[in-house]
């Protein structure tokens, strides 16, 4: 009975970092992208006010 316990127990462990480990893949797509997109329009905004300097 013990061991099925502690079977289920580590089963019940792994779903867990399982799950963990989704979260943190969306989490790190989500941050990638807004990075990408706050870098792209920051570009744009340092090359507007280049040209304009010029």
């Amino acid at each position: 009975m013990t061991l099925l316990l502690r079977r289920l127990w580590a089963e019940d462990k792994a779903e867990d970092i399982a799950e963990y480990a989704v979260m943190l893949a969306v989490i790190l797509v989500l941050v990638v992208g807004t990075i990408r997109m706050v870098g792209s329009n920051a570009n744009n905004a340092f090359s507007s006010v280049a040209s304009v300097l010029q």
